[in-house]
């Protein structure tokens, strides 16, 4: 039996190789950028760099132009001293160039490597400012940037540690952020979670046209999500929209174009709009448990004198609980990650009013480029939705048990 134990656990080896590659490793390699400043537009940062780095590449190059544009104005240097100090710089540079001879990219250094580079740049740095103080020479402009790029070749460690978790609690976007998010995750789920019961509850009934009904029903929800944000931005458009001009005119928004130009409008938009597309996703779990409820159980309940409000909130809802779990977890956990529904509908905006954390990680990780802290807003939303998780586990999860 324990040889046939340990042959069957052989086959969960591939399972769990699989979660740890495509699951476990992203998360861990997220987890890793959050204690780097990690920057892409920064060429000094565009890596993870525990210890200090040299480019040799960017150091061959600005060598190259600073002995080319030397040797340009060689008949300019009139100073026997100047011309001196010019061939020791451009001896030493050399002497670089052959201790990296054969190296390429950012490579790792030692701290009397990095006191020679420092000290070539501070030489050449106080030359060529000296020469163009006494000389006119014809790179006179370029050949500073082109020192100065000698000591851009030397990379910083980029390691900040905390610091970024730091920034988060003094970051009022993040703040702004989470409320959105909140907002939109609660009352989203909330108003589904109401009409996914009573769809359900309607589709639990026998009737005429019931396997139409249960798949028409579902045609929202598998509509691509852009796709359906693309299709509401239309319906909200405030010079052409029918959502829009038939809100105008029941009073509940002043003009058409209040409905995606008011940050409380932008959020009602997206709010319905993802109430629309994922309420029959939410019926279709809800369904699932109200099929598992023996009708046996409503038949004695009628027996014993029930009505149907007596039936709902002593049999249905308790023995709906399992379900109720699954779908409200699902759903909550999938609302506060909301990403393509907003982004198609309204970008965030106006002024960040529907600015979720997804989309705000978005934007500093690309739009920013600043994969570090970008990837801390994505640790931030990681634990929101363990707290999420764990509350709705506690509280229903605990009843659950109680009942089996």
């Amino acid at each position: 039996m324990k040889k046939m134990g340990f042959r069957g656990s052989l086959f969960i080896i591939p399972i769990l190789i699989l979660i740890a590659v495509f699951s476990l490793w992203p998360v861990l390699q997220s987890f890793t950028y959050t204690f780097f400043d990690y920057q892409l537009n920064d060429r000094s940062k565009a890596g993870l760099y525990l210890n200090e780095r040299f480019n040799v590449d960017l150091y061959t190059e600005s060598s190259t132009y600073i002995d080319l544009f030397l040797d340009r104005d060689a008949e300019n240097i009139t100073e026997q001293e100047d011309q001196q100090k010019v061939e020791q710089l451009k001896s030493e540079l050399d002497e670089l160039d052959t201790a990296f001879e054969g190296e390429s990219g950012v490579i790792e250094i030692d701290d009397e490597t990095t006191d020679d580079i420092n000290s070539v740049y501070k030489q050449a740095d106080q030359l060529v400012a000296s020469l163009n103080d006494k000389y006119e020479l014809q790179n006179a402009e370029s050949l500073p940037q082109i020192v100065n790029d000698i000591d851009r070749s030397l990379i910083e460690s980029n390691f900040v540690g905390l610091d970024n978790y730091k920034k988060v609690f003094s970051d009022s976007f993040i703040g702004v952020a989470l409320k959105n998010t909140l907002i939109f995750t609660f009352v989203s789920v909330a108003i589904e979670l109401v009409l996914g019961l009573g769809m359900a509850m309607i589709m639990n009934k026998a009737m005429r046209g019931q396997g139409f009904i249960r798949t028409s029903s579902l045609i929202p929800w598998a509509i691509p999500t852009a796709v359906a944000a693309l299709m509401w931005s239309y319906l909200y458009d405030g010079s052409a929209g029918v959502v829009a001009e038939l809100f105008a005119n029941i009073g509940l928004i002043d003009r058409p174009t209040d409905l995606l130009q008011t940050g409380a409008g932008a959020m009602t938009a997206a709010t319905l709009a993802d109430v629309w597309k994922t309420t029959p996703y939410m019926a279709l779990l809800l369904l699932a448990g109200l099929q598992t409820i023996p009708k046996s159980l409503y038949e004695a309940g009628s027996i014993d004198g029930a009505s149907k409000v007596q039936q709902f909130f002593q049999i249905t809802l308790p023995l709906l609980k399992p379900a109720m779990l699954v779908a409200l977890l699902f759903r909550t956990l999938d609302a506060f990650r909301v990403f393509d529904l907003i982004y198609v509908l309204t970008g965030g905006g106006p002024g960040g009013s529907t600015e979720t954390l997804s989309i705000y990680s978005y934007k500093v990780m690309f739009s920013q480029t600043n994969f570090g802290y970008g990837s801390v807003i994505v640790m931030v939303m990681f634990v929101c939705v363990a707290i999420i998780a764990t509350i709705y586990v506690k509280i229903l999860g605990a009843n659950v048990m109680e009942k089996s």
